[in-house]
């Protein structure tokens, strides 16, 4: 019998490199972030209820305090869910 031969494919590696993540509310000079604008506040709640990390979304550690405080207070004045049934 004769042995089959290997080829030699050698992974291509395309490199990407990361994209900057940039703060929305930095770009748009927002100081306050309101917990009535509701809008705004779903895009940082995770189906499940969590509040996004910044890592994923991006914010800057200033604005993502103001919205963590933001979202809670939605939260207990029942304008948000705490968990998405």
């Amino acid at each position: 019998m004769a042995r089959e031969q290997k080829i030699d494919r050698s992974p291509v590696r395309r490199y990407f490199p990361p994209r900057k993540k940039t703060c929305r509310f930095c770009e748009r000079n927002v100081r306050d972030i309101d917990y009535k604008n509701i809008d705004i506040l779903k895009r940082y709640v995770a189906d499940r209820g969590k509040i996004s990390p910044r890592r994923l979304s991006g914010t800057c550690a200033f604005h993502q305090r103001k919205l963590s405080i933001a979202i809670k207070r939605a939260r207990l004045l029942a304008l948000l869910p705490f968990i998405e049934d």
